[in-house]
């Protein structure tokens, strides 16, 4: 009998009889307040690719956390919107104690074989096997769920508070342990980059995200042919201002296929 992943223990949901998912969180994926923000996202997701109503694959995610869960049960409700004949929108909201915790919407649809290139190409890295794997004690829980190779930009050793000049990081990153990619563990990969104002002026200010999109590029075919192979990620802040900042990022497979793109906006405070 195969165990369960940690990832996929942690998304698990169960089907009641009102429609809606029970879910718990899972403290593998602990964080310093609540759990890790990717693997919720990954939950929400979930609840649309568990239901019998959907159609197609997901193209784009869009999360709000409107507060930290607490460690325990939570409901996913999630509602298709419209359906047309090749895209769906779905309207996503996790609750607990009767509150919504996070808001969502999701675009899914059926690909079709069309002319295709990537413009943003892969940066020249070296190869995962070539980067040493990171090795400073993890300050929470979830980061002991990712293998994680920095190629430049790593989480500080010295907080010092000295402006760094940039917010870039590139890192090779998977599960750990490894596990065949699919939509939810990308979901969840696409929120593993450590906050941006850490990166570019190394204070421990308190952080947290507000909203998340992710937007997949990759679909069955490509999430097969990568398997449990390493992601390049690479992320970074475009403005740091009054209270918020947002971060970019990419993940491309190691043939060099951009996967997923994503796009949020942080809190934090002085």
């Amino acid at each position: 009998m195969t165990t369960a992943s940690p990832f996929d223990q942690a998304i698990a949901l169960q089907p009641q009889a009102d429609g809606s998912f029970l879910g718990h969180t899972s403290a593998a994926y602990g964080n310093m307040v609540g759990p890790f923000g990717g693997v919720t996202a990954a939950q929400a997701l979930n609840a649309v690719l568990q239901h019998p109503q959907r159609l197609g694959d997901p193209i784009a995610l869009t999360v709000n956390f409107a507060a930290a869960l607490a460690d325990g049960p939570f409901t996913v409700l999630a509602r298709p919107a419209r359906t047309n004949r090749s895209t769906q929108h779905w309207v996503i909201e996790v609750q607990q104690q009767g509150e919504a915790v996070l808001t969502g919407t999701a675009f899914f649809g059926l690909r079709r074989e069309t002319w295709s290139a990537d413009e943003h190409a892969m940066p020249p890295v070296p190869a995962p096997s070539a980067v040493s794997l990171a090795q400073n004690p993890p300050r929470v829980e979830w980061v002991r769920r990712y293998e994680m190779r920095f190629v430049e930009g790593a989480i500080p050793t010295e907080w010092d508070g000295k402006d760094q000049g940039i917010s870039r990081t590139r890192l090779w990153l998977r599960d750990a342990p490894p596990r065949p990619l699919d939509f939810a563990s990308l979901t969840a990969l696409a929120d593993v980059f450590f906050p941006r104002v850490w990166r570019r002026r190394p204070v421990l200010v308190p952080i947290g995200t507000v909203s998340m999109t992710v937007y997949y590029h990759a679909d069955q075919a490509q999430l097969a042919a990568t398997g449990s192979g390493y992601l390049l990620g690479q992320t970074q802040a475009q403005a740091f201002r009054n209270g918020f900042f947002d971060q970019t990022a990419q993940l491309w497979n190691e043939a060099g296929e951009l996967l997923v793109t994503t796009h949020q906006v942080v809190y934090y405070k002085e």
